[in-house]
């Protein structure tokens, strides 16, 4: 069952949440998915699983390379977005990535971004995983991009102020019970409002114990978007997993 109550189902359907993250740089996310895509050497026409989608500029784009899409993201703001974009093999559906979406159709399923650990509790984590392996046919392909979690920790920026569009934007973070916690504050049109972005800090260890509980065998893990081998200190950690 959706939960219309959690941060994220208010957050990402914010129109704030856009304005403050229109400036990401989209450019390296289409490099990302370029070397992936040539990593992986995926047959053209392949189903791919885009979860959380957002507002599907991914999903557009590896439809354009040929591939048949599908995006799925809880938000209904973003979902109603992303099918403005939807064609013969290219669709979106609002969906809960801790519930299964359909079995063994798929031949790669991505989680990129750090479009994960946002849940209270663990058991919901392995529950996401576990649905993301169950839509892969046997031998496909999971790819989950998630932040490096000792290295960010190490080097969080506690406080900044960023103004966009006329918006000043009073970011705070911390840790506090295994999350990383950003509070977002600003004030619009004489309203004040504050949002909450809570990532739970998973270890590595963590992860390969979500992966083993699926099924999912580690391939090869990547440090960075240019696919450069994987270290403690790395930026990220892109995991490739495939479904035994």
């Amino acid at each position: 069952m959706i939960q219309q109550k959690e941060w994220f189902a208010t957050w990402f359907d914010s129109p704030y949440y856009h304005i403050l993250y229109k400036h990401r740089d989209y450019s390296e996310a289409q490099k990302f998915i370029d070397n992936l895509v040539h990593w992986l050497e995926l047959p053209q026409a392949s189903k791919i699983i885009d979860i959380a989608c957002g507002r599907g500029r991914h999903s557009i784009y590896l439809s354009q390379k040929g591939f048949d899409v599908t995006g799925i993201d809880l938000s209904a703001q973003s979902i109603a977005q992303a099918n403005m974009h939807a064609h013969a093999h290219l669709h979106f559906y609002r969906h809960d990535m801790r519930e299964v979406f359909r079995k063994a159709e798929f031949s790669l399923a991505l989680n990129l971004f750090t479009s994960f650990g946002y849940f209270d509790t663990q058991t919901e984590n392995q529950d996401a995983i576990t649905a993301m392996a169950i839509a892969l046919k046997k031998n496909g392909r999971l790819v989950l991009d998630f932040l490096n979690t000792e290295p960010t920790i190490q080097q969080l920026n506690k406080s900044e102020i960023q103004e966009i569009q006329g918006i000043r934007f009073e970011i705070k973070r911390r840790i506090e019970k295994g999350f990383i916690i950003k509070d977002i504050m600003f004030a619009d049109q004489g309203k004040n409002y504050h949002f909450q972005e809570r990532v739970r800090a998973i270890t590595y260890e963590e992860f390969l114990t979500y992966f083993e509980k699926a099924n999912l065998k580690l391939e090869q893990i990547f440090g960075n978007y240019e696919l450069e081998n994987y270290n403690k200190n790395a930026e990220r950690m892109i995991f490739v997993l495939k479904k035994e």
